[in-house]
């Protein structure tokens, strides 16, 4: 009976069990069936710009997807679509946008073509929104394209002032723009670039023992752009060629603005005996130079690491160049075309150029409110101002000349007068006629003789006539030479 009732009650086991198995089998492909269902009748997108639901202006739909495209990295279609806006909805609030987004995808996508076209667009938008808040961006972009594509000091140079230009133009426009600090920093770096530049030739010419080439070059970097880091080195120079060019006076005005100016300069005990030796007085430091010098000596700069100084060798872009530009002080604001040529520098104190520029050197490399100091002027025919404040005459200095009569002044007349058309009768040969201004024309027997007294009285008061006509007949060769009377070799 025992063994009955076991079998009995394992039957009973095994039957509970195989339905429990059978229950979790079934709910194990239930739920298989489920996943399989989901993963292969997968609800489908609906467009939302197609939706019967949707509100939206076809311009934003087509503006929404074109800038999708070209945040996604197809610049291509984005600009199509964006140019499609433009083309099919000429009044769209979103032209201005699209325009401006074309602009930023060339720009975004690199490479000389696409940053040419980028520049075009950037200044298309400036022209045909000029009042927009976006047109502070789109010039400062036209700069960034430029600086983007500026090559290394001894290569061409011509994105460099292509940048400079902008650069200048947008701090000019927009002084008060949250990103002038930023451009004014850009500035710098393309200003220590194009300085690096002339400085490089004018250092090869002053080696080779070509004074006159090398003053050109550095006479320009020592005038233009104080902020550059071997300025100190450029005055030295220029201190040293016109030292051998036995002008004294003028190398003694360079070697006093490395001290007033660069008081931190590892050449300042070395100025302050040239002027020591030349018995001229030592000038004191200028306090904001050294505030300037101090800033910069202290100011963080990147260093580039193992990996970049290899590659700095193959690069075609500037690179240590930009690393040393200075990073306080106003930079050069005035366009390069307007810069004084060596000869306009080699003018007198208080002279001005044909511009009406004065012939005045700036002294304080920092972009304070400081005075230019001194002029760095020569004149075969003037003096130079040294730093003790006296004038010292040039070599060759011309006795200046008579005061002649001014222009439109009567020179006196020695000839008859010519008679009136209303008391002689006119004839064509000898007859007075009335001139354009009012006068009355003479007679050709008479005009001989006032010709003669106009020459008398235009001549020198000296009456050296004959140098006069000197002068004439060699005027175009003394245009040649007139640089080389200004400067000694």
């Amino acid at each position: 009976m025992g063994e009955k009732k076991s079998g009995a009650l394992f039957e009973m086991s095994l039957g509970t069990m195989r339905i429990a198995s059978g229950i979790l089998a079934g709910a194990l492909l239930l739920g298989a069936s489920t996943c399989s269902a989901q993963i292969f009748h997968k609800k489908k997108k609906v467009n939302k710009s197609t939706a019967a639901d949707n509100n939206a202006q076809p311009d934003k739909i087509l503006y929404d997807k074109a800038m999708d495209d070209i945040k996604h990295g197809r610049q291509e279609v984005g600009r199509l679509g964006m140019q499609t806006l433009i083309n099919t909805y000429p009044d769209s609030e979103y032209l201005a946008k699209a325009k401006l987004a074309i602009a930023d995808s060339y720009y975004k996508e690199g490479g000389t073509a696409n940053l040419t076209l980028a520049i075009s667009a950037y200044k298309d938008f400036g022209v045909f929104f000029p009042f927009l808040p976006e047109a502070t961006y789109a010039q400062l972009q036209v700069a960034m394209a430029h600086f983007r594509q500026m090559e290394k000091p001894d290569r061409d140079r011509t994105e460099a002032l292509a940048a400079e230009d902008e650069f200048q133009i947008f701090l000019q426009k927009f002084p008060n723009d949250p990103h002038a600090p930023a451009a004014q920093q850009h500035l710098r770096e393309v200003q220590e670039l194009l300085a690096e530049g002339d400085y490089r030739i004018g250092y090869f010419y002053y080696v080779k023992g070509d004074r006159r080439a090398a003053a050109t070059r550095l006479l320009t970097v020592a005038s233009r752009y104080p902020l550059y880091s071997k300025s100190d080195r450029v005055l030295w120079m220029m201190g040293d060629i016109f030292e051998k060019s036995e002008r004294k006076d003028i190398a003694d005005n360079y070697y006093a603005r490395i001290v007033r100016n660069y008081p931190l300069s590892p050449l300042v005990p070395e100025a302050k005996d040239k002027l020591k030796s030349d018995k001229i007085p030592v000038p004191q430091a200028d306090p904001a130079a050294v505030a300037w010098m101090t800033a910069e000596q202290n100011a963080p700069r990147p260093k580039p690491g193992l990996v970049k100084k290899p590659l700095a060798l193959i690069h075609s872009g500037p690179g240590a160049e930009l690393v040393v530009a200075a990073r306080s002080g106003t930079p050069q604001m005035e366009p390069a075309s307007d810069a004084l040529s060596l000869g306009e520098l080699l003018k007198p104190a208080g002279a001005t150029t044909p511009g009406g520029k004065s012939a005045l050197v700036a002294t304080v490399p920092v972009g304070s409110n400081a005075t230019p100091a001194e002029s760095v002027g020569d004149n075969s025919g003037g003096s130079a101002t040294t730093d003790s404040g006296t004038a010292t005459p040039a070599t060759g200095d011309a006795q200046p000349a008579a005061a002649t009569p001014a222009a439109g002044s009567a020179a006196p007349n020695t000839a008859p007068s010519a008679p009136s058309t209303a008391e002689t009768p006119a004839k064509p040969d000898a007859a007075a006629a009335a001139n354009g201004d009012g006068t009355a024309a003479v007679a050709p027997a008479d005009a001989a003789k006032t010709e003669d007294v106009s020459k008398s009285a235009d001549a020198p008061a000296n009456g050296d006539a004959k140098s006069n006509d000197k002068d004439k007949k060699e005027s175009s060769s003394k245009k040649k030479k007139g640089l080389k009377k200004l400067v000694p070799w």
